[in-house]
């Protein structure tokens, strides 16, 4: 076995065109390391919610080189196999280590495989490249990002030519051709021969946030803005100024693209301490909000002033922007269909009720969401926005920031905040309180024991209140494809548990609703909230063993 296994490792090492990951691979073989060569060749990376993703370093089980080869080789040979022959792929990268390169490489692999490709100018946001995708024409689309992961992660989105990430059965067929590669000596990569894109794509990208926004609305929402050390803040702050926004305070230490990420534990805001900065930045500049991005700009997070909260800010949770940017869609006279992925707020589909607009459920991810007939609005939770279909067919933080700026900047002339307006929501639907059970792990068994033990004994009520059915999504739904999860709805709460699909967590996504008679009723249903989802996650923490 151990024989085997260094064979397997010298024949990876013979192929491997990176002389970083080639030494990083000698230097194990010499050393004998098995444990680790073990892990590093015990698969191949899988297409997961977001493509490929995964810890850069040698060996098939990370991302690198060589894995990236085949996968656009792969691609390629399925595009040929669409009849797509000569059709455009669009790459786009962002600032993490090894991105520029394997955008590099995806682009000669194209032009090798008779395609066209076409590289942006530098990097990104990755909404950009999706819109890319639609205006150039194309026929696919590759964006080099490990989003909002660790630094030594990155990884690899695939696109199809209607700008939506790949789905089934496309992502099984792509795998399949990847799988299929031969040696990678066989896979033809020139030196040149592709485009890289000038700025006037952006340009056309920036030119289309404008349509966002509501002709002669208010513009005078004040932001403190971090890019999180992405690649969002040139963007950011050229779609603010075009849109006639006051110029965001910009949280320096931030603002720059740097690929470690120094300032934070993970480069999320929704990390504890990632948006610390941001605060001390704000209480500085006493803006309305605080606006982040994630490194490649498709999240986006809000924090608002509020004097209740420890430093007088307090962090919108992805729920509650959602719903915000409903209500102003509503209120600005959207028609077409509103859309959320199931582990997000029900408060989306009681919006849409009221106001007469179709709503749909889609599984975990905005490849499922942007597919939604007649889309007008898609959100989910984890702070991804999709506030202009017909142009970017992704969650977008860049739009999405401006929809916020204005939607503040419209409260702000009524003497109004965003505060009160989810105030509003509480009354008109009940209060809707969601939270998260978020637990990393380093061994993926941990995450299969657990989903395992809650299948063979579910439990029959939390925090006190009765399991009224539970759904083992892995068999699908009238509405719903089959996906790895289980759906808990009890008296008055919702409970979905789900493996992530990018990154090694297992993740439960809560949900508590209590009616509000009146406004003098909200801070006890808040508290109640508060204290139904703290019992739900201790509950289910010990239901799961986890």
């Amino acid at each position: 076995m151990q024989h085997d296994l260094i064979a397997q490792a010298r024949t990876w090492l013979a192929e491997d065109p990176d002389p970083e990951t080639r030494d990083e691979l000698a230097a194990l073989i010499e050393a004998g390391a098995t444990q680790e060569l073990a892990v590093r060749f015990a698969g191949t990376l899988q297409f997961g919610t977001a493509g490929l993703r995964g810890e850069l370093g040698a060996g098939p089980m990370r991302m690198n080189r060589s894995v990236v080869i085949r996968a656009a080789a792969g691609l390629a040979a399925y595009l040929k196999a669409q009849g797509q022959d000569g059709g455009l792929v669009v790459i786009g990268y962002d600032a993490r280590y090894k991105s520029a390169d394997f955008a590099r490489d995806t682009a000669a692999v194209m032009t090798g495989a008779g395609l066209r490709a076409a590289v942006l100018p530098r990097p990104l946001p990755t909404p950009v490249l999706a819109y890319a995708i639609r205006h150039l024409g194309a026929v696919a689309g590759v964006e080099v990002t490990a989003s909002h992961n660790p630094p030594r992660d990155n990884g690899y989105k695939v696109y199809l030519g209607d700008g939506s990430q790949i789905v089934p059965p496309a992502d099984g067929e792509i795998a399949a051709a990847i799988a299929a590669v031969g040696p990678l000596a066989a896979v033809v990569r020139p030196e040149d021969g592709w485009e890289v894109l000038g700025e006037d794509v952006l340009d056309a990208y920036l030119a289309r946030t404008d349509a966002v926004l509501s002709a002669g609305s208010p513009r005078t929402a004040r932001t403190v803005y971090t890019a999180m050390h992405g690649v969002g803040a040139s963007v950011l702050t050229a779609a603010f100024e075009r849109a006639g926004f006051p110029a965001p305070v910009l949280v320096a230490e931030q603002a720059e693209p740097d690929p470690a990420f120094p300032t934070v534990a993970f480069p999320n805001p929704e990390e504890p301490g990632a948006m610390d900065l941001a605060f001390a930045t704000a209480r500085r500049a006493a803006p309305d909000l605080i606006i982040a991005n994630d490194p490649d700009a498709d999240r986006c997070a809000v924090a608002v002033p509020d004097g209740a909260a420890d430093g007088g800010w307090r962090m919108l949770r992805g729920d509650e922007v959602g719903a915000l940017l409903a209500a102003h869609l509503v209120e600005r006279g959207a028609s077409g269909v509103f859309a959320e992925s199931i582990v997000s707020s029900s408060l989306l589909g009681r919006i849409a009720e009221k106001a007469g607009l179709g709503y749909e459920e889609t599984l975990t991810g905005f490849k499922w969401i942007a597919r939604v007939d007649g889309l007008r609005y898609g959100y989910e939770e984890a702070l991804g926005y999709c506030v202009d279909p017909e142009g970017v067919r992704d969650k977008d933080g860049i739009t999405a920031a401006l929809l916020v700026a204005e939607l503040a900047s419209v409260l702000k002339e009524r003497g109004r905040t965003l505060l009160d307006l989810l105030d509003d929501l509480a009354l008109a639907h009940g209060l809707h309180a969601t939270d998260q059970l978020s637990v990393r792990v380093e061994d993926l068994t941990v995450i299969a024991d657990a989903m395992a033990r809650l299948r063979e004994q579910p439990p029959t009520a939390l925090a006190g209140l009765a399991v009224t059915s539970a759904e083992d999504l892995t068999r699908g739904t009238d509405q719903l494809p089959p996906t790895d999860g289980l759906r808990y709805h009890l008296e008055g709460a919702r409970v979905i548990v789900r493996p992530s699909g990018t990154e090694p967590k297992l993740k439960c996504y809560l949900e508590v609703v209590v009616p509000v008679a009146d406004a003098a009723g909200l801070p006890a249903a808040r508290a109640r909230g508060a204290e139904l989802l703290a019992a739900i996650k201790r509950d289910l923490a010990a239901a799961a063993g986890i």
